[in-house]
């Protein structure tokens, strides 16, 4: 189901058409809504054409089927909004003014932009470098086809996240924000025996969430034999602090999943691993969802 009016493009894994996608919750709306900002696979014709590398380089930014991990979860009570358009086309998880200028031909003078570390690092609103890969893009950006993107995807999605979280908000009482990304595998090296995180849990230290959600959160993933962390070495990123406003009764979770947890051994496509990574997001969701409304709190008002 989805709401009229809202961008449609296919089913939940889009090839394409409309920049992201809202499934709407069927039956029983639950108290939390899911975001997947990074699983878009779909590369406009011009981005191909305009890419120094194979598309296989630009893929390197996906959280690579992601998108497959909350599928069927608008048949359980949640709304799920999902990208379809390719992270190496724009971020929808950076501050839209996180704009390498390096990127841009004809920004205008005393254009109001941000230096972060991403941004630094290459990986800012519009991506420029990979690490042990270098530039992108064989030319800049033009300024133009930037404020474009921006105003028709960047700006649309959080839009639609705002909405429903007010909606829920409005419903409920409070709202949650499940921020589902995945990560590469991280290095079992740098920890000891067993204790590599399988999976991080984001509250930007409790700036966008109540910390009883990220323990919450914790508890299902340790039931399902898995390490998680919370905070280290991902703490939530744009969308995590924009829509997360704890005092407000509007909470924001990220979570990274690592990959070679639910793809195959080349990390490209779906694997075996896939059912019990989809049982573990229903479960997880489930238990925010009972926690937010097991909780009679405050809230201030908006």
């Amino acid at each position: 189901m989805r709401h009229e009016g809202e961008p449609v493009a296919g089913p939940m894994a889009g090839e394409g058409g409309a920049p992201f996608s809202f499934h709407a919750p069927s039956g029983a709306a639950r108290p939390l809504l899911v975001s997947v900002p990074h699983a878009g696979r779909f590369y406009p014709d011009r981005e191909k054409a305009r890419s120094a590398v194979p598309l296989d380089v630009l893929a390197r930014l996906e959280d690579r089927h992601a998108d497959a991990l909350v599928a069927g979860l608008d048949a359980r009570g949640y709304g799920v909004v999902v990208a379809h358009v390719a992270r190496a086309v724009i971020d929808l998880n950076r501050d839209p003014r996180d704009i390498d200028r390096r990127m841009i031909a004809g920004m205008p003078h005393g254009q109001a932009v941000i230096e972060t570390a991403k941004s630094r690092g290459g990986l800012g609103l519009f991506p420029r470098s990979l690490p042990r890969v270098g530039g992108l893009w064989r030319a800049p950006l033009p300024w133009a086809e930037a404020e474009a993107r921006v105003a028709a995807i960047h700006a649309p999605y959080h839009a639609l996240l705002d909405r429903q979280m007010h909606a829920i908000r409005a419903a409920e009482g409070q709202a949650l924000l499940l921020d589902v990304h995945s990560m590469p595998p991280l290095e079992r090296a740098r920890y000891p025996a067993g204790q590599r995180p399988d999976i991080v849990i984001g509250d930007r230290f409790g700036a966008s969430a109540a910390t009883r959600f990220s323990e919450s959160a914790r508890a299902v993933v340790e039931r399902h034999g898995l390490c998680a962390a919370v905070n280290h070495p991902y703490a939530g990123t744009y969308i995590a602090e924009r829509h997360g406003r704890p005092a407000q009764g509007r909470h924001a979770l990220q979570i990274e999943i690592s990959r070679d947890l639910y793809l195959d051994e080349r990390l490209e496509e779906p694997g075996q691993g896939l059912s019990a990574m989809r049982a573990l997001i229903i479960d997880l969701a489930g238990a925010l969802a009972e926690e937010l409304r097991g909780q009679d709190l405050p809230v201030a008002a908006e």
